[in-house]
């Protein structure tokens, strides 16, 4: 079998179309077609179901997909190996970012990296936090700078940069808002937990880090957040927030005017952000060299 073939087998397993694959691997539908039954050849039997316009896996496909993965992965960390002897950076860094850290922290960053680096060609991807720890495990991201997990991985290297401070918050007309917090009026007239929960709230999901993290901080106090709308996207909460659809939780960065933050009785809550690989992957030198950036960056803050 040679890598090629499994290239073309992965791409149309992935994207379930011989014309997306061949879009995705810059080739031809025919030459996708042949690799596929090169392949199907050199097995003996069938790897996709064709039926009028869907691509199904076969059960030798299934089979098949995540050994193919392997070999990929196997090849390609050769190649990084035998890549890194030469001490140059370049190549393909494939990135994931969330959302928020992608608009809010990597800015400088990226564009300081780019400027050192013209050679690496970056690959960007804007994720939720919880599809790129899964990319990372299956080795289809080499690196990723999200919200960290309330858990440890035993195959990733985790590695916390920032903390972001979530504040209470909503619209400036909402009932609670004579609850904002002030310089002068730091320990009165707070709310209590409880007291949120008689009003409708904004949330992220419920099955992303952040969402875990503030219902894990209700549930402590035997409440259930009152979740009238969810969303993995922050700017849409602080939207939904800012026309008074709800109060909510936003990292502090991203209160601003149109927000007021609320005072409320609880010990804050912060969720880190930070960086991660796979503890078996041999890191391209460009992946070393963001790291390196993000290390600095980090020392930069703590000094300052």
């Amino acid at each position: 079998m040679d890598t090629q073939s499994l290239q073309a087998f992965m791409a149309v397993a992935d994207t379930q179309s011989f014309s997306r694959a061949a879009e995705q691997l810059h080739l031809t539908q025919p030459a996708i077609s042949k690799r596929i039954a090169t392949l199907e050849s050199q097995v003996g039997t069938r790897l996709f179901d064709r039926i009028g316009r869907r691509i199904a896996l076969t059960e030798a496909g299934n089979v098949l997909l995540p050994q193919a993965r392997r070999i990929l992965l196997t090849v390609e960390d050769s190649r990084r190996a035998l890549a890194n002897l030469s001490g140059q950076v370049g190549g393909k860094l494939t990135l994931a970012t969330s959302h928020h850290i992608g608009l809010h922290r990597l800015p400088p960053l990226l564009k300081q990296y780019t400027q050192r680096h013209p050679e690496v060609e970056l690959d960007l991807h804007f994720l939720d936090s919880e599809q790129a720890y899964q990319g990372v495990l299956d080795g289809t991201l080499e690196m990723a700078v999200v919200t960290l997990a309330p858990q440890p991985h035993e195959q990733l290297q985790v590695v916390e940069l920032w903390r972001d401070r979530l504040c209470f918050t909503c619209a400036a007309d909402h009932p609670l808002a004579s609850h904002a917090k002030t310089q002068a009026q730091k320990s009165q007239n707070m709310l209590s937990l409880a007291a949120l929960c008689d009003f409708n709230c904004v949330m992220p999901g419920a099955k992303t880090f952040t969402g875990s993290l503030i219902a894990q901080r209700f549930a402590e106090a035997g409440l259930q957040l009152p979740v009238s709308m969810a969303t993995n996207y922050l700017e849409t909460l602080k939207m939904m927030c800012s026309v008074g659809l709800g109060w909510s939780l936003l990292p502090e960065k991203m209160v601003d005017s149109e927000l007021v933050e609320l005072n409320v009785d609880t010990a804050p809550i912060q969720r880190p952000l930070g960086y991660l690989v796979h503890t078996n992957r041999t890191l391209s030198n460009a992946a070393r060299r963001m790291i390196e950036q993000l290390e600095a960056a980090r020392e930069n803050k703590e000094a300052q």
